[in-house]
């Protein structure tokens, strides 16, 4: 018996008769909520945090970010741990720990420190990710997919701004501590999560899930998708805020109002995005984003070639953001093509994959950021162009049987 068995258990067809706010699509979006606060307020924070308290350089900031990414690298332990914990359980508990760990991380101003309350707080992020994306796409229907998927990026978005409007408006005027803010954020975190742990009942997914490891050679573009994308958004995610307080000398007001204009921006285009994916297709949606991506890392890399001033810099932060926004496709993608009872297993697998070049590339580029910043922008660009030519092997149609371009084509009923 699983850990949350004891919990009083419904079905999805069940819980139809439960009022809005106690259903699994309203969990899912108090969860979407609830992540962002403790994760927004960590990376806004962290880049001046790591400067003016541990005193990081470039190489400080790829080995922290290394260390971050291990336990996505390991996600696919979920797959053990989901045969004695419920998968709404475990997800609950994850999102528990980043807060935690999210409150905790100004008690430690220096590198091994940083590196170890990291640790922490990335195995809730990416244990609660990977099961958060395994719940998504068992309870939400796949007709509504990528509608839904959009409005819940919105959420987290919410969520995000939210956070982020309350340090540039308190920041400097009431001169707020690192240590505050952190305790605040994560301490929010947590509490939604116990929240949600003690007022929802245990949602019974309609297809039970392989509780083994699942690695099926028709899903091997999805694994190269998601391999790709993680190795990409690395380069991103590490060293595109960093450049901001570097390179520009961008303060924490100025940072986290940056990715405020990001995230209303994403607000209101995500679930556009999402009605796009709908009508278009992944593959359309896809090819879009990786063009649109490699664009903007070759004028990432310009920004070094050229001395283009920080407005330059904080547009194309912007606009990353919106085409980030276009890899729901992926998620969607693999949903039409995957076996139901996969989708648990699967998505550990491939959160794994999509880790593997952030194991290592944030340690090895950050060497490189010190010689050529262009440099790690311009392999950012090279990597979008491949995840480019892949999205084009994604059929109009996908479903099982047609997970890519070479598959012989479904045999059509007579009339």
């Amino acid at each position: 018996m699983a850990l949350g068995d004891t919990f009083n258990t419904l079905t999805l067809e069940q819980a139809k008769s439960l009022p809005r706010w106690r259903r699994p699509q309203a969990l899912l979006f108090l969860m979407a909520f609830a992540m962002p606060i403790a994760f927004a307020t960590w990376s806004a924070l962290l880049n001046n945090f790591v400067v003016e308290m541990a005193g990081f350089d470039g190489a400080d900031i790829g080995w922290l970010h290394t260390v971050r990414e291990i336990p996505g690298f390991l996600a696919i332990g979920v797959i053990a741990l989901i045969i004695f914990i419920r998968e709404q359980v475990l997800g609950l508990i994850s999102l528990m720990l980043l807060g935690v760990a999210t409150a905790m991380t100004a008690q430690f101003p220096s590198l091994g420190g940083l590196l170890f309350v990291t640790l922490l707080s990335s195995i809730g992020f990416h244990y609660y990710e990977t099961v958060n994306q395994s719940l998504q796409l068992q309870w939400i229907d796949k007709k509504k997919a990528p509608q839904t998927l959009g409005w819940l990026l919105s959420m987290g978005s919410a969520a995000t701004l939210v956070a982020y409007v309350l340090i540039v408006l308190t920041w400097r005027a009431y001169d707020l501590s690192y240590d505050l803010v952190y305790w605040l954020a994560g301490g929010t975190t947590a509490a939604i999560a116990l929240l949600a742990f003690l007022a929802y009942p245990q949602f019974e997914s309609p297809n039970p899930q392989t509780k083994k490891m699942v690695l099926r050679k028709r899903y091997w573009l999805y694994y190269a998708l998601q391999f790709m994308s993680g190795a990409r958004r690395q380069i991103f995610v590490v060293f595109a805020g960093f450049m901001m307080v570097e390179r520009y000398g961008y303060e924490v007001h100025q940072i986290t109002a940056l990715f405020m204009v990001t995230l209303l921006t994403n607000m209101i285009v995500a679930p556009l995005l999402g009605r796009a994916v709908s009508f278009f297709g992944e593959r359309a949606a896809l090819v879009f984003e990786y063009a649109g991506l490699t664009m903007v890392f070759v004028l990432y890399a310009g920004l070094y070639h050229f001395d283009w001033g920080p407005w330059m810099a904080a547009s194309l932060y912007v606009i990353n953001h919106i085409f980030f926004s276009l890899a729901l496709a992926i998620k969607t993608y693999f949903q039409k093509i995957a076996e139901p009872g996969d989708i648990a297993p699967t998505a550990a697998v491939a959160f794994t994959i999509n880790h593997i070049a952030a194991v290592f590339l944030p340690a090895a580029l950050g060497y490189l950021w010190l010689t050529s910043p262009m440099g790690v922008f311009v392999l950012a660009a090279c990597m979008a162009v491949v995840s480019l030519l892949l999205s084009l092997l994604i059929p109009r149609h996908p479903e099982a049987g047609q997970e890519t371009v070479f598959a012989r084509p479904l045999p059509t009923a007579a009339e």
